[in-house]
């Protein structure tokens, strides 16, 4: 007699992680008002390019691809490309943990990724230049698998095609964010310090695998190549110059400060044991045995976690700049658990359950906040009145773009000011992402931002062209006083109106807008 197994939903434990992470991250793309960088990323989307003054180009695509295919502008659908890609990012990093160790160590692997905060946000719902940059430098590491332990016997180890699978992920890393040249020279390293697999540099296939990379890079190369290599030099210096840059300040105490916020942003439940892991793993290579698998991710990932946490000493770093570190570590942690998980399986999944219930019950009280104003004194929420004005408030710096949008239709000066207007000015790269985002549908006159850091706004519109032009002036409350810097460039200047954002009832933020016929010169502000 033939025994029917009957089949349910709980049978496939990889495709129920997956599509709660997605269901949950695209809950938080719908009602999350877009941050700076993610506003400023839709203007590289309105302005293709080989690449851009401060990432690559590929960022470019992964915003855009929502907007292109649904006609819309607003958080969710610049977010789409994103939701998309962390989702086969997560699916190639169980694969990854489960072809390198094991089954239980990649699902194990999976749902720690899917659990930790940054991971979930910054990885899986923001559209930011690390979200191309982790999935392939996910599917990198999956190709090392096959190039470097897919045969049983790794002494006799021999160079194959796939060198050039692994250098075209490594090209792409690289044209999503400049940690892709890291995610490189990691490689090289862990080829260089093991010597089964040294014969990769006196392989054939290493130098067509080279050739291709410097290929795969064309558009970074070729961009730089026009700019007089800007890019590269806005990243290896001009992001670390402080106030006085002849005067290097190194303060220890930094170096904790920076592991503690990185530990904090990976939630401590998750920070702390991939701290201790990293360093256990490393210890155990150095002293006892080595480990072909767990090298090949130190090689990869240390150099971000511990690099950029040495480098708080002296510079203020972002925390995603060593994130993809970490991602990278989740698959020693994964192995790490499946230990764990034999002689303290209770522990191990009563750790893992709280972690998600606390880290999302706080993600989403913090997203009714945002959204709801759930702390905002005073607001109209029946059920709780709320502890912190608006003007105190950091979380108003996130512009409702679809509110903002309609007060802008609604307002006819605005209206009647923007029909004479030949282009529309601002005075902060991020306030351009917004104003470009709420203004998508009403025209399509140039952009422009006049101040000292205007990122990718100096290349997208020839300036010279405004000259004996009229433009349309916009800025926040916060730079209201800048408004007399603008004036004395026209011949004409006039206050048009002002607009201002609602949240529970509330003024959350105010945006100012004048006119200005007949540009004399171009602005120089400082």
């Amino acid at each position: 007699m033939t025994k029917i197994t009957k089949l349910s939903i709980f049978s496939y434990p990889v495709i129920n992680i997956i599509f709660l992470g997605l269901i949950i991250r695209t809950i938080i793309a719908i009602y999350l008002y877009p941050g700076y960088d993610e506003a400023y990323y839709y203007i590289y989307s309105q302005n293709l390019d080989w690449s851009y003054f401060d990432h690559p180009l590929l960022v470019s695509l992964t915003t855009g691809l929502g907007v292109w295919l649904t006609g819309e502008v607003n958080q969710f659908t610049i977010r789409i490309g994103t939701l998309i890609i962390f989702t086969a990012s997560l699916y190639f990093l169980y694969l990854t943990g489960k072809k390198l160790f094991n089954y239980q160590s990649g699902l194990l692997t999976l749902i720690i990724a899917s659990i930790i905060p940054i991971f979930t946000v910054a990885f899986g719902v923001l559209t930011l230049p690390d979200v191309p940059l982790i999935f392939f430098w996910t599917l990198t590491l999956l190709c090392c698998y096959y190039e470097f332990f897919a045969s049983e016997n790794l002494l006799n180890y021999q160079p194959s095609y796939r060198l050039i699978l692994i250098a075209i992920c490594v090209g792409l890393a690289c044209l999503s964010k400049y940690h892709g040249f890291i995610l490189g020279l990691g490689l090289v390293g862990f080829c260089l310090f093991n010597s089964p697999y040294r014969r990769v540099f006196t392989s054939y296939w290493l130098y067509i695998a080279t050739v291709l990379f410097i290929l795969t890079l064309f558009p970074l190369l070729y961009w730089n190549w026009q700019h007089d290599w800007v890019s590269f030099g806005f990243q290896l210096s001009g992001r670390f110059q402080s106030q006085n840059s002849s005067l290097l300040i190194i303060n220890p105490l930094n170096i904790i400060l920076v592991a503690l916020v990185s530990i904090g942003y990976l939630f401590p439940s998750f920070g702390f044991p991939l701290w201790w892991v990293s360093f256990k793993s490393l210890w155990n290579e150095i002293t006892i045995q080595s480990n072909y698998r767990y090298q090949l991710i130190l090689w990869i990932s240390l150099p971000l976690t511990i690099g950029f946490t040495l480098l708080g000493a002296v510079t203020q770093i972002l925390p995603t700049w060593s994130m993809p570190g970490f991602w990278g570590l989740t698959l020693i942690l994964g192995n790490f658990v499946e230990q764990w998980l034999k002689y303290f399986p209770r522990s191990v999944k009563r750790w893992l359950y709280l972690s998600f219930l606390m880290i999302n019950t706080i993600i989403f009280i913090m997203l009714l906040h945002f959204n709801l104003g759930l702390f905002q004194k005073p607001n109209q929420n029946i059920f709780f009145s709320g502890l912190i004005s608006p003007q105190n408030d950091p979380s108003t710096e996130l512009i409702d773009i679809v509110q903002f949008r309609h007060q802008l239709t609604d307002s006819r000066a605005f209206t009647e000011a923007l029909k004479s207007s030949d282009f529309i000015f601002t005075n902060q790269y991020y306030l351009g992402g917004y104003i470009g985002m709420a203004i998508n549908s009403l025209t399509n006159i140039p952009l422009v931002c006049f101040c000292d850091d205007s990122r990718g706004f100096n290349y997208w519109y020839p300036l010279e062209n405004l000259k004996g032009k009229t433009g349309l002036y916009m800025t926040s409350k916060r730079f209201i006083e800048e408004e007399d810097k603008f004036s004395q460039y026209f011949t004409h200047w006039q206050k048009i109106t002002q607009i201002s954002l609602k949240r529970s009832g509330e003024i959350t933020e105010t945006f100012y807008i004048y006119q200005g016929k007949d540009l004399m010169i171009i602005p120089k502000v400082s």
